[in-house]
């Protein structure tokens, strides 16, 4: 059964056209993953389907009768005044409606005009039934433990709940909407990156609960663990057309180069007998200049050559981040981590050891709010512990990479930004931005003008030009893309350096390190390996 079909769907913002004429199907019971590089249009594909955006004249958005859509935006909105438990128990507002229409019913009940007459009662008990059943389907009394356990599962601290939204994270706001939106259970799901800022726990609380979902999801993300672990078809977006393809992202990754391949094959087969028949048709020409004769075989070839459909050639390789990480040896010990311990309202890290030599890959993880980036703040030196000591090796230069882009100042210009880095010409700057897929328009705006992703490259590009033997980077790959989170995978693998990851990628985290650091109430506890490697022991 369909739920949301789109036919000649065309989107244009402003003078750009997003994308045309497009034609998609949703089923009642599909888990979508919507894939696409940044600003193909993903974002803008679903508010085109939840009415934000209006389809150009001719093109069409058709919903299936009754149907209910809930919409997680990329950015979470609410009243900075709400309190976080609160906002998420009006999620949905139909059980707040049953409970006064419960206690309407129920006062009435007391109502002698009512329950001595006969009739009357009966209808009032027959009404009192059916919506004591509406109230019990959504809960019933155990409505407000749901809400609870559901933003718990999802990473949002119970010393969180009664915060008013304006001290909570963007993550944060975002666990409240994504739970928002699970109480009211709408037919059709369609969640943009709801899994940007959740941990690990809360990751795989997020799977389950997609998987088990009894209606259709549509869900952007760059998590390619996710997309393997819940989606049954993949739909990309890419230079204005759609395809979809059966199965999880390995088999869209697999089927896709599969299809180029052919495609690639077909193309060249086909330019090869073009240029046997423009020989042909040189050589007939040639002919018709000593006998007439030959005339017809000259238009017997033209019509022929007119009645071929050109295949075009597909891109084999779009154009990707040019990111360059060179790195250089520096001593053999980096860094010592000797009984750190660091207090605000509570411990945080408790007597913390660790050791990284030269060349090792690390992975830290653990719950939100468990001391992670704190961590990485005492060993940049930003923060210090409240006991115990850091030991940096000699020849050390160590490059951060900050979640939410604090490195960046917000009102220099991109081109001021590389210039003071990297010390080089406006020219070679300019050229310089262009690898990391900006503009020239770009490179003279203001950085507070640029999207998340578009952040993060600029991050890794200053990355680049500190050059760091020794890399902490906090949730690198939280607004890139796949083709840049894979670019930047192949380059920590050839980088001549050290790395320090904290991340929530698990398929980042098995692709990049060779060692996991579980930090879990303010202690470290290492596992060889990747997460695999760390999910499996664990498990064990």
């Amino acid at each position: 059964m369909i739920s949301i079909s789109l036919e000649h769907a065309t989107l244009i913002l402003g003078a750009k056209a997003i994308f045309s004429n497009l034609a998609w199907e949703i089923q009642h019971d599909q888990k979508i993953g919507l894939v696409g590089p940044n600003g193909a249009g993903k974002s803008s594909l679903l508010k085109l389907i939840v009415g934000d955006y209006a389809t150009e004249p001719g093109g069409m958005v058709v919903r299936a009768k009754g149907l209910t859509v809930g919409y997680l935006p990329q950015q979470s909105e609410f009243d900075p005044s709400s309190m976080a438990f609160q906002l998420a128990l009006d999620g949905n507002p139909r059980f707040a409606e049953l409970e006064m229409e419960l206690a309407e019913i129920e006062s009435r009940l007391y109502d002698p005009s009512v329950y001595q007459d006969s009739k009357t009662l009966t209808r009032t008990l027959g009404l009192h039934e059916k919506t004591l059943d509406a109230y019990e389907s959504l809960g019933g009394a155990s409505y407000p433990d749901q809400v609870r356990n559901l933003l718990l599962g999802l990473g949002l601290p119970e010393a969180d709940f009664n915060k008013p939204v304006a001290v909570l994270s963007g993550g944060q706001k975002k666990l409240i909407g994504l739970a928002r939106l699970l109480l009211i259970r709408p037919n059709v799901l369609l969640l943009d990156e709801p899994d940007n800022h959740l941990d690990l726990p809360g990751k795989a609380f997020l799977e389950e609960l997609i998987r088990d979902y009894p209606g259709a999801v549509v869900l952007v993300s760059h998590d390619r663990y996710l997309l393997d672990a819940v989606v049954t078809h993949i739909t990309e977006i890419e230079d204005g057309c759609l395809k979809t393809f059966l199965g999880n992202y390995t088999d869209y990754i697999l089927d896709k180069q599969e299809r180029l391949a052919r495609a690639d094959e077909l193309f060249h087969i086909q330019q090869r007998a073009i240029a046997r028949m423009e020989m042909a048709l040189k050589r007939y020409q040639l002919w018709v200049q000593v006998s007439d004769k030959f005339s017809s075989r000259v238009h017997a070839m033209e019509a022929r050559m007119e009645r071929v459909e050109r295949i075009e050639r597909p891109t084999l390789e779009r154009r990707k981040m040019g990111l360059e990480l060179n790195g250089w040896r520096g001593s053999n010990q980096v860094l010592e981590v000797v009984d750190v311990q660091k207090s605000y309202s509570r411990p945080i890290l408790s007597g913390i050891r660790l050791h990284i030599r030269h060349g090792d890959r690390v992975g830290l993880i653990g719950p939100n709010g468990s001391g992670k980036s704190v961590l990485l703040r005492i060993i940049l030196g930003i923060e210090a512990p409240d006991a115990g000591e850091v030991k940096i090796g000699p020849s050390i230069k160590m490059g951060y990479y900050a979640q939410e882009h604090e490195t960046l100042d917000l009102n220099s210009t991109l081109l001021d930004a590389i210039r003071r880095a990297g010390e080089m010409s406006e020219s070679n700057a300019v050229a310089f931005l262009l690898r990391y897929l900006f503009t020239y328009k770009q490179a003279s705006e203001n950085i507070r003008t640029l999207s998340g992703g578009e952040r993060s490259r600029l991050q890794l590009a200053l990355l680049v030009l500190s050059n760091a033997n020794f890399l902490l980077l906090d949730e690198p790959t939280n607004n890139l893309d796949i083709p840049s989170a894979e670019v930047l995978e192949n380059e920590l693998d050839d980088f001549v350096g050290t790395v320090l990851v904290i991340s929530h990628d698990r398929y980042f985290l098995d692709r990049t390190v060779k060692r996991i650091l579980a930090l879990e109430e303010g202690h470290v506890k290492e596992y060889i390996g990747g997460y695999s490697d760390y999910e499996k022991k664990k498990g064990e």
